[in-house]
């Protein structure tokens, strides 16, 4: 780990749990549209508006990267299909995004990310559509890049190239934090990334994937596994 100008860090199970934000979400959405346009829950279920994204994700492959497009598409094809011809996606969305950026960091998180921005650049990269300000880490973070952002989700190489020019050092200068073997590690090292594998629940390496640079338990070693860097 010697030379590390830029640390690149993924957020969704890296730095908080994201199942049960997402799940509490999509609930108080559901309940949302339950209160303004009760003929679309009249017509689906929770469980039959999961099944009608999986409907638009094969419909619109090419926009699976943009979750954001995908759940306002989600949301405008229910409403169509209950009768509304006048619908306000905008809100309906905001209350969704408002739950969803409504989370608990792992306790560890914050003082890992305000020692290590003392020292390094720090660099958001996801797939999801966590707004960091509103979670109010805005702060520790120098830049972002969302799939949305660079066109393509990881593991693509082009999200990591975002990031390695967002975050100003070389590729070798550079490492990526995250919990998913293939979507963090292997993406980033084939991108030409260092990599530390966050393990949360002490789960063995896939034997498919090339082993990371480096492993933790939590974000919160990685400031003693730095602690030699300038």
């Amino acid at each position: 780990m010697n030379g590390i100008r830029t640390i690149t860090l993924d957020l969704d199970d890296t730095l908080w749990d994201v199942l049960p934000v997402i799940q509490r979400a999509e609930k108080r959405l559901y309940d949302w549209l339950g209160e303004n346009y009760p003929a679309i829950t009249e017509l689906f279920a929770m469980e039959e508006m999961r099944i009608l994204r999986k409907q638009i994700l094969e419909k619109h492959h090419d926009k699976v990267h943009d979750l954001t497009f995908l759940r306002r598409t989600v949301l405008t094809e229910a409403a169509t299909a209950a009768g509304y011809r006048v619908f306000a996606v905008d809100e309906a969305f905001a209350v969704f995004d408002e739950v969803r950026n409504d989370i608990d960091l792992f306790p560890e998180s914050r003082p890992a990310l305000e020692a290590l921005s003392e020292r390094f650049r720090l660099i958001a990269v996801t797939n999801g559509n966590a707004n960091l300000e509103m979670i109010g880490i805005d702060d520790l973070f120098d830049g972002h890049v969302n799939a949305a952002m660079a066109g393509v989700g990881k593991p693509a190489r082009p999200i990591f190239d975002a990031a390695v020019e967002v975050g100003g050092a070389s590729r070798a200068e550079t490492v990526h934090v995250g919990d998913h073997p293939l979507y963090d590690v292997q993406g980033a090292r084939e991108a030409g990334l260092r990599t530390v594998w966050v393990n949360r629940n002490g789960d063995e390496w896939p034997a498919e994937y090339a082993a990371p640079d480096a492993e933790v338990n939590n974000v919160g070693e990685l400031v003693g596994l730095f602690a030699g860097e300038a």
